[in-house]
């Protein structure tokens, strides 16, 4: 896949989704491995459609079972059941991406505290408070990662802001950090509410909230209005 500049998870998604209108049986990699070489590799018109990712590939063929927010395919979290990497599948302004603003740390590994992952109760916040944390982080330039540390130990977050005042000979408190990075998003939003986006692109798939997903069977239940909350900084 990085031979051929293709996205590891797009791409994972997008053969569900051709596997789903029949193009390829259910897991069989050979014909995964030969599509990536033979039809995406070579641009065919198959590999074409193929390689124009999962909504592309779900338009193509009629499915409506496709699970993308804003033509991005969704990671490895299933949002019924992490219902706060739901949140932030649906508001985050690239589209379905858990790396801005993991919730799953929070929902599942207990880092930063613990929200329940199958209730809603305090998941837009959450959402909200990692985008916002991330958007901040990424503008730094440092790694992602450093934010699971300084969501569990308070000298990370400080030195960090140290770091930065130290390069730049400024005087930045916490408060800036949350500030640039609130600041950041609104920017992004802005971005795409220019470029034609609306409240209706901040959604889930709708079988997300019509299928239930076992063994706990619950459905993704989080209103309009609940969803356009997560913009109220």
């Amino acid at each position: 896949m990085d031979d051929l500049g293709v996205d590891s998870i797009e791409t994972a998604v997008m053969f569900g989704v051709a596997m789903e209108a029949g193009v390829l049986p259910f897991g069989d990699g050979k014909s995964v491995v030969r599509m990536l070489r033979e039809e995406i590799g070579k641009g065919t018109p198959l590999g074409r459609i193929l390689g124009g990712g999962t909504a592309n590939v779900g338009r193509v063929y009629g499915i409506t079972r496709v699970p993308v927010v804003k033509n991005q395919a969704i990671p490895a979290y299933d949002p019924r059941a992490v219902k706060g990497i739901g949140v932030t599948y649906a508001m985050s302004t690239m589209g379905a991406d858990h790396t801005s603003g993991y919730a799953v740390a929070t929902n599942i590994l207990s880092v930063g505290g613990h929200v329940d992952p199958l209730a809603k109760e305090g998941q837009v916040e959450l959402a909200r408070n990692l985008n916002i944390a991330t958007a901040a982080i990424d503008s730094t330039g440092m790694c992602l990662f450093i934010a699971f540390p300084a969501l569990d130990i308070p000298a990370c977050l400080s030195s960090l802001i140290d770091m930065i005042n130290a390069r730049f000979g400024i005087n930045l408190t916490g408060d800036d950090v949350t500030a640039l990075g609130k600041a950041v998003l609104k920017i992004e939003h802005k971005f795409n509410v220019a470029a034609g986006l609306t409240a209706e692109h901040d959604r889930l798939p709708e079988f997300f909230s019509l299928e239930k997903l076992p063994p706990h069977n619950v459905i993704w239940d989080f209103t309009p209005e609940e969803l356009d909350a997560y913009w109220n900084f």
